[in-house]
């Protein structure tokens, strides 16, 4: 089952970066997707779970795929028995794609030459795939002078290799004209138009893809969240702090719908105070999280909530992001009562009680998959668009329930006008009076009675007062 979920939704080419590490695959695959998504540091192992992008070239479109780096090729045999689990997930996770591929980037160091440990990935990858998928790729070719050290590198028998700069982008057009020509893609002829094999020519562009950001605290069940969503192991899942370091991409479809689920390192207060890779994937967190239209904010329910949760869920709303309060490893908590734990989380969190609260278990799978219909739900909602005749009808009903309350001043406000400004996240203009002021609890009570009324579920509301401008020579009330 997990396979055919994983191949459903690996329609196009797929085309793997593969090396030892700090050879420069996350700054080729960045600079090859023209995005910067995979982390990229000095340090060894920056790279835990494989980044995925999508290429358009010649009009031709496949899959990028930036792998961790090989250190020791032991840990395929299960020879070695290194203490660093997480290690072992890497090299397998990037064996696996190496065997998936159509075309493999076998990429070099051109500064360090060729070592002893290239040889070794060289005789890995002829053992396992056809040389034929094979493009010997030499990276940190910045200059012409450089040219003078690839020699070494006929040595490996791949035959040419494809000379590039991922820091300068030298040599990269080339490359993705030489992956345009090995992935071979066949033409058919119909009567009305080309099609293709492959996806040679792109599918048309979808404006509809919603994009879901998986966000919470470090060791909350995420990538597992994620694996779990997918049906098949995506991303390396470890019980240590921080494993997961940079947003992983991942598009499916559910119910018709395209929907892009992002996962994300763990946001600490802790972790954001430190130097080095927890700093900087924190901050691609909380990037990933300003570009989603929906978030799930994932806690794990079967330890007390903290004040960093809370925190957390401001971050949220400040940023007027819809999102999903995904109560994972209920299937530690022994009395599973969920009005209990509903209240008890609203109770923590007053601010974000507009946000539904979904219990699941990511490792068994346990209520996983209703995720998805509330993503759609939420999405339709946020998008709800009511007129000006319909917001004036509703004014006059809850106006005759509650009258507004004065703020500041003497005067009485009245309201002129009731107006929706922008969906996507919904915003609202109440316009009252020049002198007159309005109470911020019956903004909250507007509030309150358009979420009972039309829903908006997981999204939040501005409701905004404005002064209103009486048109010259003409007395207003």
């Amino acid at each position: 089952m997990a396979d055919a979920n994983e191949k459903k939704n690996k329609p196009l080419p797929l085309v793997v970066i593969f090396g030892r590490t700090n050879v420069g695959k996350s700054t080729l695959f960045n600079c090859l997707i023209e995005k910067r998504q995979a982390l990229v540091s000095d340090i060894e192992e920056t790279t835990r779970d494989s980044n995925i992008g999508e290429i358009s070239w010649l009009g031709r479109k496949f899959t990028l795929v930036d792998t961790g780096g090989m250190l020791n090729i032991k840990y395929l045999a299960d020879k070695a028995k290194p203490t660093d689990t997480v290690g072992i997930q890497v090299q397998k996770q990037a064996f696996k794609y190496l065997n998936q591929a159509d075309l493999v980037l076998f990429l070099m160091d051109n500064k360090s030459g060729l070592m002893p440990q290239d040889k070794e990935l060289a005789l890995l990858i002829k053992k396992n795939i056809d040389q034929k998928k094979v493009i010997l790729t030499v990276n940190k070719v910045d200059a012409p002078k450089d040219r003078l050290k690839i020699s070494e590198f006929y040595k490996l028998a791949f035959g040419e290799p494809a000379l590039v700069s991922a820091a300068n982008g030298s040599g990269t057009g080339d490359l993705l004209d030489l992956i345009a020509k090995k992935l071979k893609f066949k033409k058919i002829k119909s009567d009305k138009n080309k099609k293709y094999l492959n996806q040679e020519m792109p599918p048309p562009v979808v404006d509809n893809l919603i994009k879901v950001c998986i966000i919470g605290q470090p060791n909350v069940g995420k990538s597992s969240l994620l694996n779990s969503l997918l049906g098949y192991e995506r991303v390396i899942v470890s019980p240590t702090p921080h494993t997961t370091r940079e947003p992983q991409h991942t598009k499916i479809t559910y119910a018709g719908q395209p929907i892009l689920l992002i996962d994300t390192a763990g946001i600490s207060h802790k972790g954001a105070k430190t130097y080095g890779l927890e700093k900087f994937g924190i901050a691609k967190s909380l990037s990933a999280l300003s570009k989603s239209d929906i978030a799930l904010l994932v806690m794990d329910i079967s330890q007390e909530l903290t004040h960093q949760d809370a925190r957390l869920v401001s971050e949220v709303v400040d940023h007027k992001k819809s999102f999903i309060f995904i109560a994972n490893k209920w299937d530690l908590v022994a009395e599973r009562d969920t009005k209990k734990y509903i209240d008890y989380i609203y109770g923590k969190m007053p601010f974000a009680r507009f946000a539904p609260i979904q219990f699941i278990s990511a490792k068994t799978g346990e209520k996983v998959k209703k995720i998805f219909d509330l993503i759609l739900q939420i999405d339709q909602q946020k998008k709800i668009t009511l007129s000006d005749s319909t917001l004036a009808h509703f004014l006059s009903r809850i106006v005759k329930v509650h009258r507004p309350i004065r703020g500041k001043g003497v005067k009485h406000p009245r309201i002129r006008d009731f107006t929706q400004l922008s969906i996507n996240p919904p915003k609202f203009e109440i316009k009252i009076g020049a002198q007159e002021d309005l109470h911020p609890s019956y903004v909250r009570f507007i509030e309150n009675r358009l979420r009972e009324t039309y829903g908006f579920l997981g999204t939040p509301l501005t409701v905004q007062t404005a002064k209103y401008k009486s048109t010259p020579g003409l007395h207003q009330d």
